[in-house]
């Protein structure tokens, strides 16, 4: 037993012993997605439903799924403070049982921070190595902050990949540490429709050969991989890791080799997806992941050329303002990193930002592209930010158009069954004036 491993075993304690580290009113910040401690979580709701502790503020991007904390009555003893709003947790904003912050996501690290001093870091990580490192493994988002927290625990993950890049902490940064063989948690998504294949092709049409990739999640990032699998070295440079990006790796159409930073490398901050990709990224020195605030930072992703940053939304409005975090005024989701790599790519020399969408929503009953707005609908990337917007009917390229001309593409592109009402709405409200123009 080397000295790192006897340090390590003096910090060691039970998930139960270690919840009992936690005090009343702490602030308490996480990486986000997969590395969720769960059972320190678990042993810490048990404690705060004893009435042991109390008034506990906890930060997270986005929790895999209904946790016991997560419990509306456990509200007043931990609160969740969303940096991203997820299924497990919609409601409970919306109900107030819970609380979002709106944030671009590279500035979570700053914004956090400027709210009070965090008291405890605390994470999952993978198994710690002979030099006494861990990796921060499936997410190293918001890993910067454990310099700032006066406390940090770890939950030791056997089933978490060491992922290379700025995300490892030593074991002497450490206060506290539990093990867990629990399997962090997977994400699948649903089978293509015609829909997403057909968008998925319009997109790859816009990503030429040596291009370096931002892509989000969901079934749409799926398709557009697909069509993209006769492109050459195209490279990646995103705030998320995703099947699909193992896919285009192991295709050989992934290879780095024209980016301006990090050559020969894929560079993200998280990722979320099959247990495949996790034994992918496991000990794989061609993927490193970083801190949020680094790869988030407009002025780094602008450093690569012919950027493409492909992200979607909930709606469009015809003053080609994008809402991606709310239906009306309900929270449903966050602006993650669209309006970083929005801002970004344009920045990158020949760089383009997309929003690629279906054109309908609930069965093709109502279109995603609207005159204005649904009532209380948050802006999440502004006209003056906006590049282009892609349906299964086109593409309509925005940049350095009038409020006419981008309203015309908008709906040019539009399902055709709603094309007639929005072009009637928008010469009611003068986007398109009455003579035409």
């Amino acid at each position: 037993m080397n000295k790192w491993q006897e340090l390590y075993a003096k910090k060691l304690l039970t998930a139960g012993q270690l919840s009992r580290k936690f005090n009343s009113n702490d602030r308490c910040v996480s990486n986000g997605q997969v590395v969720e401690p769960v059972e320190i979580l678990k042993s810490l709701a048990e404690r705060a439903n004893m009435g042991q502790v109390e008034g506990i503020e906890y930060h997270i991007l986005a929790p895999q799924k209904h946790q016991p904390y997560l419990d509306p009555g456990m509200s007043k003893k931990i609160h969740l403070n969303a940096l991203f709003v997820s299924r497990p947790t919609i409601d409970l904003v919306w109900d107030g049982y819970a609380d979002y912050l709106p944030s671009f996501y590279g500035e979570i690290p700053k914004n956090v921070p400027e709210r009070g001093d965090i008291d405890v870091f605390v994470t999952s990580v993978s198994t710690m190595d002979r030099h006494g490192y861990f990796s921060f493994g499936a997410a190293a988002d918001l890993s910067a902050l454990h310099r700032e927290a006066k406390r940090v625990f770890l939950e030791v993950n056997s089933t978490m990949p060491r992922v290379h890049g700025n995300c490892f902490i030593h074991i002497s940064e450490v206060d506290f540490l539990c093990e867990s063989k629990t399997p962090i948690s997977e994400k699948y998504y649903g089978e293509l429709t015609e829909i997403d294949c057909r968008i998925g092709e319009i997109v790859a049409r816009e990503i030429p050969d040596g291009a370096c990739l931002q892509l989000g999640f969901g079934q749409m990032p799926n398709a557009i991989v697909r069509a993209l699998m006769d492109k050459k070295d195209l490279g990646i440079h995103s705030e998320m890791f995703t099947d699909g990006m193992m896919d285009l790796i192991e295709a050989g159409v992934v290879n780095n080799s024209r980016k301006s930073i990090h050559v020969g490398k894929s560079i993200a901050s998280f990722t979320n997806g099959s247990r495949n990709l996790y034994d992918f990224l496991d000990d794989n020195p061609g993927i490193e992941f970083h801190p949020i605030n680094y790869t988030n930072d407009p002025m780094i992703i602008g450093r690569n050329d012919n950027v493409r940053s492909i992200n979607s939304c909930i709606e469009v409005d015809l003053f080609s303002q994008v809402c991606s975090e709310s239906i009306g005024p309900k929270t449903f989701s966050g602006v993650g990193g669209q309006v970083d790599f929005v801002r970004g790519a344009k920045l990158s020399k020949g760089g383009k930002s997309i929003i690629a969408m279906k054109s309908t929503a609930k069965n093709g009953e109502i279109s995603k592209i609207k005159a204005v707005l649904t009532k209380g609908a948050v802006v999440t990337t502004s006209r003056n930010d906006v590049d282009n917007i892609i349906t299964e009917y086109g593409i309509a390229s925005l940049r350095g158009k009038t409020c006419s001309e981008r309203a015309k593409e908008l709906i040019s592109i539009a399902h055709p069954k709603f094309r007639e009402q929005l072009e009637k709405e928008a010469r009611g409200i003068n986007i398109i004036s009455k003579n035409g123009r």
